[in-house]
């Protein structure tokens, strides 16, 4: 089952680099202990974002239905044949990332499936869900454990995460 985990971990490794410059830079700023469980994070953002925003010839709401309850199904059972949501799930259990913030990634990603104005409460509710949450899921990684750091750090992840997500709203 290591090789498995192993070889999915490096997948995850390897759509971060292809998709993302900026991210993989980041990430290689880190200790190396953190190097994989953030990119399995990235990997399945990644999947997702994809799933929305590029699968245009194919029934995307469908896709991503699928792809939410093969999710859940991959944590729940801790194994998936999806490498990505392989190695996603392997980084979830470990690191005890809340399901909350995995279910408000993917509304955010149901959201993008409409491309519509958003008044100030649902534009906060996307920001939320599709960047704080993921920065919230990289802090349960750096922490390791320690809820006293988390919980200091929850407010600045989430504004950190925001504030990419609205820049990256600008340079598109």
């Amino acid at each position: 089952m290591q090789e498995y985990d192993d070889l999915c971990l490096e997948l995850s490794t390897i759509v971060t680099h292809r998709y993302s410059t900026s991210f993989t830079r980041g990430i290689k700023t880190l200790h190396k202990r953190f190097h994989k469980p953030i990119y399995a994070i990235y990997g399945f953002v990644r999947l997702a974002d994809e799933i929305v925003d590029t699968f245009h010839d194919f029934d995307k709401k469908s896709l991503l239905e699928n792809f939410k309850k093969d999710t859940w199904v991959a944590i729940d059972s801790k194994i998936s044949t999806n490498p990505i949501l392989h190695a996603f799930q392997l980084i979830v259990n470990k690191y005890q990332i809340d399901k909350d913030l995995i279910e408000a990634f993917l509304y955010s990603m149901e959201m993008d499936l409409e491309k519509r104005t958003y008044d100030a409460n649902f534009y906060q509710k996307y920001i939320y869900g599709s960047a704080e949450v993921v920065g919230l899921m990289c802090l349960r990684v750096f922490c390791e454990g320690d809820s006293i750091l988390h919980d200091q750090l929850v407010e600045p992840a989430k504004k950190l995460g925001s504030a990419f997500q609205k820049v990256n709203f600008y340079v598109i």
